[in-house]
């Protein structure tokens, strides 16, 4: 059985420290897809019958993502059958945190006010993982750790990071200001051909480049600044560090969407990453396990981007191989349209994974809410390749991501509500979205209730995806 060792480093062992479930394994992998020393090899030796593996989503260092593991794995134990036997895998891929945003029931600073909650609620009262929003009051400054952070996301960088924080720290009004930082965090981002030349530049084809990096700089920070104040983000204005935004506002107020640019920036590296992450470490590692250990059912969960690396691992899977019983998105930060054998925009091409659902021996589960504004209105946004702005704000058809409404473009698939699926189970195989929004409701603007996922009622509804349950 694998354990937690007592003074070998958790980095070598493949196990971590904080985590009540047993027996744990922590797998963690590069930014090519190559997993951590020793992780494999724990991995393949957990003894179990069925083997739940959790990744995290994007915006989380490795501290936020145990405990997050460490919260969802709880309820796990007292929800099986007597004849199951759990272990437990954390998924730890190189990810980034903004520390200035808070994590709702991990920071001290997260008390803010909830989304689609009663107005006495605490946000992220039983909640999980990652927030969207800047601390209110905190302005558009880098907060030294996110600094650090940023700096180890793109080595090397230092003079332009730190020029990026001056800017945003100073919030000029002149539109060189802008001008020179929107340049700054298009050669970060590489999309030129220079730059960081990493995963992000790879993974754009040259009309693929989104327009937040490629249209008018001021034209870009307005509709940013815009999206977060309709998703009742708390901005610093023109006068000072007062909280105040209009659709008029002046150009101070404009850097509110300077530093969404930044982060956008990140999240499309993310999106880069957590599909190499899959498709090349995780899948060919679930691929050797069904060959060294095929009775073992493994069951796969991921949280936002982490939904898209475990989805993003049955391409690295051999169609044969039936070890997979059930993969569960928890508000998936990926197209809606991903597992469409035809897109409704183009009817010449599928989604990313077009019937790889056939590659699980078992369902594929969405969850989504509607209070989830992170993916109601900055994915679509974001996700926008075109150069027009029209429906901007709010839901798009077409970018929508699975996390915000489920599954689209597969025929068939049952769509039910969270306690439907709990009393009436679900089905063997393929696709089925599953309104969460009954118990993901809570978190502060402007993410909502991306984070809200530690309930037993989810950890239940992975029982039932499974046929673990008693």
């Amino acid at each position: 059985m694998v354990h937690i060792g007592g003074a070998v480093p958790a980095a070598a062992t493949g196990t971590a420290a904080g985590i009540g479930a047993r027996p744990y394994v922590e797998l963690t992998f590069d930014a090519q897809g190559d997993a951590g020393p020793g992780a494999r090899e724990a991995v393949f030796g957990i003894e179990a019958t069925d083997l739940l593996v959790f990744a995290h989503g994007w915006n989380s260092d490795r501290s936020t993502a145990i405990r997050l593991f460490d919260r969802f794995y709880a309820p796990f134990a007292d929800l099986v059958g007597t004849g199951v036997r759990l272990g437990y895998v954390g998924v730890v891929w190189p990810s980034i945190r903004f520390s200035d945003e808070p994590i709702p029931d991990f920071d001290a600073r997260g008390a803010v006010g909830g989304s689609g909650a009663g107005a006495g609620e605490v946000a992220g009262e039983g909640t999980g993982c990652v927030g969207i929003a800047g601390e209110p009051g905190h302005g558009t400054a880098l907060d030294p750790v996110t600094r650090r952070a940023l700096g180890a996301f793109w080595p090397g960088r230092a003079a332009e990071l730190d020029r990026i924080a001056e800017l945003l720290e100073e919030r000029p009004t002149h539109d060189g200001g802008f001008t020179e930082f929107g340049a700054l965090v298009r050669e970060l981002a590489g999309v030129d051909g220079v730059g960081t030349g990493d995963d992000l530049a790879a993974a754009f084809a040259p009309r693929e480049v989104p327009d937040f990096l490629s249209g008018d700089v001021l034209r870009v920070c307005r509709e940013f600044t815009e999206a977060l104040a309709e998703a009742g983000a708390t901005l610093p204005g023109d006068s000072g560090d007062s909280p105040g935004f209009s659709a008029g506002g002046g150009a101070r107020t404009l850097w509110n969407g300077a530093k969404e640019v930044l982060r956008q920036a990140t999240y499309y590296q993310m999106k880069a990453r957590a599909g190499v992450v899959g498709e090349h470490g995780l899948g060919p590692l679930l691929a050797e396990l069904a060959g060294r250990r095929p009775a073992l059912r493994v069951h796969l969960i991921g949280h936002s981007f982490g939904g898209r690396v475990v989805s993003f691992a049955l391409r690295g899977l051999p169609s044969g191989a039936r070890n997979v019983k059930s993969l569960t998105v928890l508000q998936g930060a990926f197209s809606h349209y991903a597992f469409a054998d035809s897109l409704p925009h183009d009817r010449g091409r599928g989604g990313a994974l077009r019937g790889l659902q056939d590659r699980i021996d078992g369902p594929l589960t969405a969850c989504h809410s509607p209070y989830d504004s992170s993916l109601k209105v900055f994915y679509p946004l974001a996700s926008r390749m075109a150069g027009d702005s029209a429906g901007l704000l709010g839901f798009d058809e077409r970018w929508g991501a699975i996390g915000h409404d489920g599954v689209r473009g597969v025929p068939g698939t049952p769509r039910l509500t969270l306690d439907a699926a709990l009393r009436g189970g679900l089905p063997a195989a393929g696709c089925v979205s599953v309104d969460a929004g009954s118990v993901v409701r809570r978190g502060g603007a402007p993410s909502g209730a991306h984070s809200d996922i530690c309930h037993e009622e989810l950890a239940r509804l992975v029982v039932a995806a499974g046929r673990m349950g008693r």
